[in-house]
């Protein structure tokens, strides 16, 4: 962590950053809301717009065909959980407007276009607003679908799966969730945060996400970290030592006062009920413990964590958390163009790529790379993984491309811990890319994106969408 900072480029950047929040209106730490497992569930406007035509005849969806994309709903809310459907038909706007409001302020909207022209009568772009809308078009159901992305190109929050798998319900569902989460969430930060501009400005993140970012003084984490059970904290170092296949460098005191810290997280995000951490405070940490195992616990237990004080890293998990339940792995990049490959190496990761209730990856415990203290995991992910690189920058523009993992080293010897190598497409092409000319800012910024097990490449466009971002190919 800082691999990039020194003492005075850390203490310089501090001083920058908290002037800039003493004067925004940002949350600060003990102002807790409710917590996240107590939450209301993601409220969805499902609209059936236009009339119903008969099961034989006519450019439109049935009767039956309605009541057959209900009862999927209603399996839908049951699997996932945490997603209410408030469910109406319309063929009006007054009957559109109606549904909205019982649905509540900036739910997104489901609409299931049902004859021609209905969706352009029900849902006129003026009642949308900014409200994210997935158009969800069965085949033969009206000629309305050639709006939804025109709409999109008009600025709005539209996004259009045009199918007749009702399994793809559940897709729609995941997607519009995120909205509703996202303006659900607290994040904490430690200062400095890191990034780009706007996503260090918290007021732009609740514009454009709807997210409260608290601060943290750094008192209250030593405060956390002096008041751990340090009988707790030996049981947390034991399961570390014990479920890693080697441990390396680290001493015992190593990994205890990792797993000090990593109790103190817990606590930290339990206190404040918390959704995600940013830490810029990485410096401060080391000599105290590092952090690093208690990123991959939270990554692991479904709180995103980005290291580095990387908002724009911080934000990807979380979008790709609530999408599609997965953690995500922060990581540096480096190229090898002669084998077509991509490194991707930091300090920590998620243990559990495939979801928070997979199997855990195999790890060696080691120390820090470039500091050489400390304890740190060496996660050995899964050769032949395709994966999925990821970057929300300037909180509108998603920076994405794919690739297969096709290395993973035994045991590291040079750059950070764990490490994977994935081919792409084209990797000297993405050299040139890098960025995709959007992405500005200073080294750190430039350099990290995040992984995910996976091909989620047209999901996170639809995803895109419904935030009136764009997508970026860097491969």
């Amino acid at each position: 962590m800082c691999e990039n900072c020194n003492r005075r480029e850390f203490i310089g950047a501090t001083a920058v950053t908290g002037a800039l929040w003493a004067a925004s209106s940002v949350a600060m730490a003990g102002e807790a809301g409710p917590a996240p497992a107590d939450r209301p569930k993601a409220k969805i406007a499902v609209v059936f717009t236009g009339a119903p035509v008969p099961d034989d005849r006519g450019w439109g969806v049935s009767e039956s065909e309605i009541a057959g994309v209900i009862e999927r709903l209603k399996q839908i809310e049951q699997k996932l959980g945490n997603v209410e459907f408030v469910i109406g038909r319309s063929n009006k706007p007054e009957d559109t407007s109606a549904l909205f409001e019982k649905a509540g302020a900036g739910a997104p909207v489901l609409a299931v276009n049902v004859s021609i022209g209905g969706l352009l009568r029900a849902i006129p772009l003026t009642l949308l607003g900014d409200r994210s809308l997935l158009v969800f078009s069965l085949p033969a159901s009206g000629h309305d679908w050639m709006y939804s992305y025109r709409w999109r190109e008009e600025g709005k929050r539209v996004t259009m799966l045009a199918t007749s798998d009702l399994g793809e319900l559940e897709r729609a569902a995941r997607l519009l969730r995120v909205v509703p989460l996202m303006r659900q969430s607290r994040i904490l930060a430690f200062l400095p945060l890191r990034g780009t501009a706007a996503a260090c400005t918290p007021e732009e993140i609740k514009k454009r996400f709807g997210a409260d970012v608290v601060l943290v003084p750094q008192d209250r984490f030593n405060e956390l970290l002096e008041q751990v059970d340090e009988a707790k904290a030996r049981a947390e170092a034991d399961v570390w030592t014990r479920q890693a296949k080697r441990v390396v460098e680290p001493a015992a005191d190593d990994v205890l006062r990792a797993a000090r810290v990593s109790l103190a997280l817990d606590r930290l995000i339990e206190d404040e009920k918390a959704d995600s951490l940013a830490v810029g405070t990485c410096m401060g940490w080391l000599s105290r413990g590092f952090p690093c195992l208690g990123f991959t616990r939270l990554r692991d237990r479904g709180i995103p964590a980005s290291c580095e004080g990387d908002m724009d890293s911080l934000l990807t998990m979380m979008l790709f958390h609530y999408a599609f339940e997965i953690p995500g792995f922060q990581g540096n990049s480096t190229f090898d163009t002669s084998k077509n490959m991509v490194w991707t190496a930091h300090c920590v990761g998620p243990l559990r790529m495939d979801g928070y209730q997979a199997e855990a990856a195999p790890y060696l415990l080691r120390s820090h790379s470039e500091i050489g203290g400390g304890a740190v995991p060496e996660i050995q992910y899964r050769i032949g993984q395709k994966i999925t690189r990821a970057k929300m920058v300037n909180l509108d523009t998603l920076l994405i491309s794919t690739g297969t993992i096709r290395a993973v080293p035994e045991q590291s010897t040079r750059a950070c811990r764990t490490q994977i190598v994935t081919e792409v497409g084209d990797a000297a092409k993405m050299v040139r890319n890098w960025g995709g000319g959007v992405l500005q800012g200073d080294m750190m910024t430039l350099l990290h994106r995040v992984v995910f097990y996976g091909d989620h490449s047209k999901n996170a466009r639809h995803l895109a969408d419904l935030f009136a971002a764009r997508v970026v190919e860097e491969g």
